[in-house]
């Protein structure tokens, strides 16, 4: 499994998709966290809500901040990666030649979701240092005091985004060994996404009491509710409290061991072909 570890991650580390769907996260989440907020300030557009707007983009709402893009759209990136990871295997054909190395199915799909799962790390803590270089620099230009959040509260963030992320990237393996490819998985996974859940929670829960249950047990209600507890803003979409953050982190969790347990569950019994 180590050799698969690291082969696996020579392949993530080389292949530019994932520098370009890193670059992508970045920008997101650096223009609609921190510069459309603070040009509505500077453009002197935002109004009475001036003096709400600038403290959220302070260094003390960094956890929040960071968290609340997982549940949607920078979740879906972290999807793609999932996908590309394992489905490649499938668009290039590639998995025979893998295999004959040496190393079981078990072990090469192994390598791939312990990758990704660094991967994911690696994406959270980006997304925290650029927060945290963004919001230093507002604090500067406004002259407002720096005070960050404590280190506990960074590190239950940095491994909340890093849970969410991680299933998110799950989803994905699971989805490129079900439909052994690259373009229908993220098709799915992506209209799921940004489309499905939001209605759902848009549209029919409101009107629908069975909905409204079903929701708390959906995977994309749970990461929103988990960012929710940890201070991402309400107004971000797919961030809302429909669950408290205890039973949303346990939600969260138990889809990334179902996702990576069914992936594994497929590969193994079916043709690779």
């Amino acid at each position: 499994m180590s050799r698969s570890f690291r082969a696996e991650a020579v392949k993530l580390v080389r292949r530019p998709a994932s520098w370009l769907l890193l670059a992508i996260t970045l920008v997101l989440a650096l223009v609609f966290t921190y510069v459309f907020p603070y040009a509505s300030i500077a453009g002197g557009t935002s109004g009475p809500n001036t003096d709400r707007t600038l403290p959220m983009l302070l260094p003390d709402r960094l956890v929040g901040n960071s968290l609340g893009g997982l549940p949607v759209f920078l979740g879906a990136i972290v999807l793609i990666l999932g996908v590309l990871t394992v489905g490649g295997e499938y668009a290039w054909g590639t998995w025979k030649t893998v295999l004959t190395q040496g190393p079981t199915r078990l072990e090469v799909y192994a390598g791939k979701l312990l990758v990704l799962a660094a991967a994911a790390l690696a994406v959270v803590l980006s997304i925290f240092a650029v927060g945290a270089v963004s919001s230093v620099l507002i604090a500067v230009a406004e002259s407002q005091p720096v005070h960050w959040p404590s280190v506990g509260d960074l590190l239950t963030g940095i491994g909340a985004g890093w849970l969410v992320a991680t299933m998110w990237a799950m989803l994905g393996a699971v989805l490129a060994v079900a439909l052994r490819a690259v373009a229908l998985p993220v098709g799915l996974g992506l209209v799921w996404m940004l489309a499905v859940q939001n209605l759902l929670a848009a549209l029919a829960a409101p009107l629908l009491d069975w909905v409204a249950q079903l929701q708390k047990g959906l995977p994309g209600p749970n990461a929103g509710s988990l960012a929710a507890a940890l201070g991402a803003p309400g107004d971000t979409p797919g961030v809302v409290a429909t669950v408290g953050g205890g039973q949303a982190a346990m939600v969260v969790a138990a889809y990334l061991v179902a996702f990576a347990v069914v992936g594994a569950a497929l590969l193994r019994r079916r043709d690779i072909g």
